[in-house]
């Protein structure tokens, strides 16, 4: 990994108790001027991220696809395909990361309206999601845009989701699906797996195989490049894969390239793989962080 930008900073911030159930994290990335940083590459998952730039929003490409640029306040939920964003000189934003299955907690939109596309604020939400633009846009420190988003959150939050047992099977998924099977999955929620598998469709537009497999894939791809010491066939291995040509296989269908020519790439580069929420990475905003 190569040495950060002395201009970058960053924190990482645990939500209001109210959010937890829902939400894994606040956090945000700041860099200056100084030459043009490398982004990361996106890749699919299970969750999803909603941005706040408070300087140049990200631009993007989608396979051999012209840039597009980024509002101001927008949405990933990337479940296919992977997203590349271009490099920066000029960087500011404070992120939300949804957990698994939870977005559906703040927005009516449905799941399977949601996957690999990127959304504005007011897309989502309308007249508030205007509303908390302008309002954080009077913000002095981080500290103040996250109260801001919390609240807004919070009005969002919805006390039921469309499907209590999906979304249970949802982080059933998330949590266990290197040992879990679809059929126990079904068993343990008292449902037949067809039954299970049209609940599941309905709600996110994936089966529970397919998030299953993204999980894996999330997991795996995470724990790869927190650690550069690992071996990625022993990673594999422990998240669930059969054996190594089925991770190349699957590792192919959501990064577009092997293991190995991904890694050596993105290893040397910035990534947006955080710690853990229990470890020590988890820190408050800084009181002047603009």
């Amino acid at each position: 990994m190569q040495p950060q930008p002395q201009r970058m900073k960053r924190f990482q911030v645990l939500p209001c108790a109210a959010l937890r159930p829902y939400i894994d994290r606040i956090w945000g990335w700041d860099y200056r001027g100084g030459a043009a940083l490398p982004l990361p590459a996106l890749l699919p998952g299970t969750g999803a991220e909603l941005y706040f730039h408070y300087r140049q929003p990200f631009s993007y490409t989608r396979g051999d696809g012209p840039p597009l640029a980024c509002e101001t306040g927008h949405l990933f939920c990337l479940r296919r395909d992977p997203l590349q964003l271009s490099a920066a000189r000029d960087l500011g934003f404070i992120a939300v990361r949804f957990k698994a299955g939870m977005l559906h907690r703040f927005t009516a939109i449905p799941g399977r309206e949601l996957a690999d596309r990127v959304l504005a604020l007011d897309d989502l939400w309308e007249r508030p999601g205007q509303a908390l633009q302008r309002r954080l846009s009077y913000a002095a420190t981080p500290a103040q845009c996250i109260l801001l988003i919390e609240d807004f959150l919070c009005a969002q939050l919805r006390s039921d989701g469309p499907d209590a047992v999906v979304e249970r099977a949802m982080e059933m998924l998330y949590r266990d699906g290197a040992t879990l099977t679809i059929q126990q999955l079904a068993e343990r929620l008292h449902l037949g797996r067809r039954q299970l598998e049209r609940r599941f469709l309905s709600v996110s537009g994936q089966t529970p195989a397919a998030m299953k497999s993204l999980a894996r894939f999330q997991h795996t791809v995470r724990a790869l490049m927190l650690d550069a010491a690992a071996a990625a066939t022993d990673v594999a291995l422990a998240q669930g894969y059969f054996d190594q040509a089925h991770f190349i296989r699957n590792f192919r269908r959501y990064a577009g390239a092997a293991p190995q020519c991904y890694l050596q790439g993105a290893r040397n580069k910035t990534h947006f793989y955080n710690t853990s929420r229990d470890d020590s990475g988890i820190m408050p905003a800084p009181d002047h962080y603009f």
